[in-house]
């Protein structure tokens, strides 16, 4: 994080890790520290104070996951079944943290409620 500070970064891209999974109470408090909007893996990251996310849903992928697992056991072979890509995506925005970074989020245009 010193070498963004010092290089003047003015945003963080998270990509997916194992190792920023682990470490990401740690991530989140120096991108809070210094200041830097960040755009992060998954809706977790932004749950915890990330100002955003967007990828595939995982609770979808585990759906569909349980769903292979269910023809599995009932005797399909593996080999048989497609390979599926993620269908649902979603954008996850934390107002605390956009409102803490001095950023105005306009309302959707949807239906949905913010939350």
């Amino acid at each position: 994080m010193d070498v963004a500070h010092k290089g003047r970064a003015q945003a963080l891209l998270q990509v997916g890790s194992p190792l920023f999974n682990t470490h990401r109470q740690t991530l989140l408090e120096l991108v809070a520290k210094r200041r830097l909007p960040a755009t992060c893996e998954a809706r977790v990251f932004v749950v915890e104070g990330c100002l955003m996310a967007y990828g595939p849903s995982f609770p979808a992928m585990w759906y569909r996951a349980a769903i292979y697992v269910d023809k599995i056991l009932k005797g399909t072979k593996p080999a048989d079944l497609p390979m599926e890509q993620p269908m649902k995506f979603e954008l996850v925005i934390n107002l605390k943290t956009a409102q803490a970074l001095g950023l105005t989020i306009p309302r959707p245009s949807s239906s949905k409620p913010m939350r």
